[in-house]
């Protein structure tokens, strides 16, 4: 028997770095390992879309159209450059309207780009529509995408070979133009039997030739065995990483597939001395990346929430930023019921995030207290048709706190009549900046919004995660410290601070900025034991007097407003002196790619804003006081 010569698109680029790093890789440092990839003879690449979109702008002050054309003229003009869009969303974690629709493919073709493969979420056909015809339009290649997942164990209702072969049904009756079909499990969490059933009625169902390619991800640790049910189905292609960004998170390895297909009559076509001399680049061109530790492993539990790759580590990364990691498991185990009780819809960019989020809410703030306006959306229809009903009493929940009633009009029809969204409130926010009008600009802002203009404007910050070199233990330092008028000489070895010659004993902890603000109680200076005071002095010198403090409203009968969790404060809303409602919105926070207002529960004045726009702040510090 001939072999069966199976395609390959390599992923590490795209998916990989998602998965792995929270898409924060800034293009300079990746391009030898891409050099190296397509003369070890790859020529299927996954370059961008996705997150690999906004996170250019968000974390790595570089213009995702720019690294296009960069990876355009690194593997040649032959090799197939390969996109994800979210169906209607395009590259954006809201969707968008039928101009940007368009515009997204229209842009991505001039910037090099071959094929893009779309996906939606729900499994809703009408997402996938407009958004497919618009790529053909444009002159690429269109894969689109049935999304798979294994439902949480004890739930039924979906997501089952004869759903998959119901949703494919759909696009084929819809005429939608595709060059190719993927299947995709981006959480990894289906069973191999559901892939090959799967697989199997699709081939079934497809004109013959049609291309077939299944995604998965090593999350719940089955992907070799789906890998292998969907070739044994009938599948032409696989989608594959390389280390450093293989298994764990992301996509088998090509290499570890090469293997696990020796002695089969299935042949991935690859030179695998080149590969693995790629695979030796691409780890040194990540060696100063910071690996989170979940990225490597295969999570058990993975297939109850199921929480996806492509967003675990995003979201592991976030809250190890904020100092919430240990709230994770609690989060994961809350996203099984929110799964089960919101309509089934596939645990995929953005609906994971939304299933995150809402399951983030249900531990921070209680069961069901706060809904996540992504989920809330969602389960009011707000996105198109989930594929089961969702519960009524979580629907009932969201329409009472959202003040949104339940649709089934079509999403993108209202975008196009939603005034907020389009080219023209695009082309709006860069008039208001002073930003050139160009398409690029315009697709930015509009899938972007206040950050794009940020980077526009030449204000976006790096945000990327890379290790921190080894800390270099001290050795003997000395400063001459003023305090007012007077001048000392401090010594600094270990744990002994020697003030004008008088040794002190000193530990130095982190604090909160709030917890210094109230001053640290410390014992007097006489005691030889004591720690130097905060100024450094010594016993027998007086200190210099403390300016006086300026006039303030007392503080202690205000009301302090408290952060619940911690986050960035993207918006300040009120001023020292405003006068204010119970229920206004005094402070706007941002935490886990969500935004929350932070109300005020009585009325009254503002007698002190604690916080400014761009800070960090904790759960529990008080950002507004109120009198």
């Amino acid at each position: 028997m001939a072999d069966k010569k199976i395609g390959v698109m390599i992923t590490a680029f795209r998916d990989g770095f998602q998965s792995v790093f929270g898409a924060r890789v800034l293009t300079e440092d990746f391009l030898p390992a891409l050099e190296a990839a397509a003369r070890a003879g790859i020529t299927h690449f996954e370059i961008g879309g996705g997150a690999r979109f906004q996170s250019l702008y968000f974390y790595c002050n570089e213009d995702a159209f720019r690294m296009m054309d960069t990876c355009r003229g690194v593997v040649g003009p032959e090799a197939n450059l390969q996109t994800l869009a979210r169906g209607i969303n395009v590259v954006g974690l809201e969707s968008q309207s039928s101009d940007i629709i368009e515009m997204h493919a229209r842009l991505f073709k001039k910037h090099g780009i071959t094929t893009i493969r779309n996906f939606d979420a729900l499994n809703d056909v009408n997402n996938l529509d407009y958004s497919g015809r618009c790529i053909v339009e444009a002159g690429l290649k269109h894969e689109i995408c049935v999304s798979l997942m294994a439902l949480p164990p004890g739930v039924t209702g979906a997501h089952t070979p004869e759903f998959y072969a119901e949703t494919l049904k759909g696009i084929l009756e819809a005429e939608i133009p595709f060059d190719s079909v993927c299947y995709k499990d981006a959480s990894g969490t289906s069973t191999p039997r559901t892939v090959y059933e799967s697989i199997k009625l699709a081939r079934a169902m497809l004109p013959s030739g049609v291309h077939l390619r299944f995604h998965t991800h090593e999350t719940a640790g089955v992907s070799i065995l789906c890998n292998m049910a969907a070739l044994e189905a009938g599948a032409d292609a696989l989608d594959l990483s390389m280390a450093p960004v293989s298994g764990g998170t992301g996509q088998p390895d090509v290499v570890t597939m090469w293997h696990a297909l020796r002695g089969t009559s299935y042949d991935l076509g690859v030179d695998i001395d080149k590969l693995l001399e790629a695979e030796k680049v691409f780890k040194d061109c990540m060696k100063d990346y910071f690996m989170p530790p979940e990225a490597t492993q295969v999570e058990p539990l993975i297939p109850f929430s199921p929480m996806p790759g492509g967003a675990l580590t995003a979201n592991t990364q976030m809250m190890r930023d904020h100092d919430i990691l240990d709230r994770f498991p609690e989060v994961i185990a809350a996203m099984g019921e929110v799964v089960a009780r919101g309509g089934f819809a596939t645990s995929v960019t953005p609906v994971s995030q939304f299933y995150f989020q809402q399951a983030f809410n249900n531990v921070i703030f209680g069961p069901w207290k706060k809904i996540a306006d992504g989920y809330g959306k969602m389960v009011l229809g707000y996105f198109g048709r989930t594929p089961a009903r969702p519960d009524p009493e979580i629907v009932e929940l969201c329409r009472e706190q959202m003040g949104l009633e339940p649709t089934t009009k079509s999403p993108r029809q209202m975008n196009d009549e939603d005034p907020a969204k389009g080219r023209a409130p695009a082309e709006k926010m860069l008039r208001e900046a002073g930003l050139p009008l160009t398409d690029e600009n315009v697709f930015i802002a509009a899938t972007c919004r206040e950050k794009g203009i940020r980077y526009l404007k030449g204000e976006a910050e790096v945000n990327v995660r890379k290790r921190k070199p080894e800390a270099q233990a001290p050795g003997r330092q000395a400063f001459r410290v003023t305090v007012g008028d007077s001048p000392y000489i401090v010594l600094l070895e270990g744990e002994t601070a020697v003030v004008d010659g008088r040794p002190y004993r000193i530990q130095v902890e982190e604090t909160s900025v709030e917890a210094a603000r109230q001053g640290s109680g410390a014992p007097s200076p006489g005691d030889p034991q004591a720690p130097a005071p905060a100024q450094g002095q010594p016993a027998g010198r007086p200190a210099p007097a403390a300016a006086p403090a300026a006039s303030a409203p007392d503080p202690g009968a205000a009301t302090a407003i408290k952060a619940p969790l911690p986050g960035l404060v993207s918006r300040v809303a009120v001023r020292a002196g405003a006068q204010v409602r119970a229920g206004d919105t005094v402070i706007v926070l941002e935490s886990m790619k969500m935004e929350s207002d932070i109300t005020t529960p009585k009325a009254g004045t503002v007698s002190a804003v604690d916080v400014a726009e761009g800070d960090q702040v904790s759960a529990g510090q008080i950002l507004v006081r109120i009198l």
